[in-house]
């Protein structure tokens, strides 16, 4: 196996550790099964990824369900991520939304380097 390929399943097992934080922490959101549910699915996806077991068409379909629930949850006014100020709502609506981008960018990336790892 490559030093590269090393590099990247250490990257998948990575977020597969970050992404199953994630869920354990969502259990005092207002609504947490759902994000519970996204950040599995996500750590299990990239083990999967880790174990050689992962179809690149899987990567860019979570990728693209992913991205579409980062324009379903995305703020009508993005207002950052600040603690204090500002509508808790917006706010809250924009720190998921940006965690909803942040897996469907690591879904793309690894169904790129799973289709990549066949030619």
């Amino acid at each position: 196996m490559s030093g590269n390929k090393k590099k990247v399943r250490a990257v998948a097992l990575l977020f597969s550790l970050l992404f199953a934080l994630a869920a354990i922490v969502q259990y005092n959101d207002p609504d947490p099964l759902i994000w519970i549910l996204f950040y599995s699915v996500a750590s299990i996806t990239c083990i999967l990824f880790y174990l050689n077991r992962f179809p690149a068409t899987l990567g860019f379909v979570l990728g693209a369900i992913y991205l579409g629930a980062v324009i379903w949850v995305w703020p009508e006014q993005f207002e950052g991520l600040r603690i204090g100020s500002g509508d808790i709502q917006n706010i809250e609506r924009g720190r998921e939304a940006l965690g909803l981008l942040i897996i469907a960018v690591v879904m793309f990336f690894l169904a790129w380097q799973a289709r990549s790892r066949k030619s």
